[in-house]
């Protein structure tokens, strides 16, 4: 079984840095933030595999962490590309 884990640890960073490579090169800003949202799953999934292969629970409350952080950033990204700010400065109610 440990093998499995090292070997889904080694596709994940071959994964990683094929969407490292789409976050620079990217051709439009929505490709980039495709994937910035898929560097956050894949990100999650190697300190999951790390946590899993070192036979610890303290990895748990990063992950948990990174996650939010990834939901965050992506759900800011969308609203910015939707709209042109990310917070609305005019309260005209």
């Amino acid at each position: 079984m440990m093998t499995f884990y090292w070997v889904s640890l080694l596709v994940i960073s071959f994964a990683f840095s094929g969407l490292l490579y789409r976050l620079v090169k990217g051709p439009t800003v929505a490709d980039r933030v495709v994937a910035l949202d898929a560097l956050g799953v894949a990100l999650v999934s190697i300190v999951a595999l790390l946590s899993l292969i070192i036979g610890t629970e303290f990895f748990l409350e990063i992950i948990l962490l990174l996650s939010i952080l990834s939901f965050i950033g992506t759900t800011a990204f969308a609203k910015f590309i939707e709209r042109g700010e990310i917070f609305d400065r005019n309260n005209n109610r």
